[in-house]
């Protein structure tokens, strides 16, 4: 299992290079050319999310994005250290709504896009921070006799 850690400063400008960084690993990892596309927006919309967690909550620590190649498949973890709302604290309008964090329905709609490019997506969340987990199968190599 082969493992590249990428750790970014929560600035836009370097969106661009985790979502390159993402691609190239990804294409190497044996992903489908077709896929490729989906792999960078899916990458882009969850560090957008991330930088965004940050700067609205004041985090400086940088975001963190894992790339995995597995022997049948490729994940990508972009985690960030933002707090966020339990279940419990949204629904009774809880601590951090008047933080400056990004809209909740931003939010939303970042998951939504993500959630439509992405068919293996998992999403955690809790005070201490947050992770998008995404995974697309791999092509095998071929056998060369």
């Amino acid at each position: 299992m082969a493992t590249v850690e990428l750790l970014f400063s929560a600035l836009p400008e370097h969106v661009r290079t985790a979502r390159l960084v993402a691609a190239a690993v990804a294409r190497r990892a044996g992903v489908d050319e077709a896929v490729l596309d989906e792999v960078r927006l899916a990458v882009g919309e969850a560090c957008t999310r991330a930088v965004g967690l940050h700067a609205g909550h004041g985090v400086t620590t940088p975001v963190r994005v894992v790339l995995i190649e597995d022997e049948k498949k490729f994940s990508i973890e972009v985690g960030d250290d933002a707090p966020h709302l339990s279940a419990a604290d949204a629904a009774a309008g809880g601590p951090g709504e008047a933080s400056g964090a990004p809209d909740e329905g931003e939010d939303d709609m970042g998951l939504a896009v993500i959630s439509g490019l992405v068919d293996d997506v998992e999403v955690t969340a809790d005070e201490s921070g947050g992770l998008i987990r995404m995974s697309w199968p791999t092509i095998p190599a071929p056998v060369l006799p």
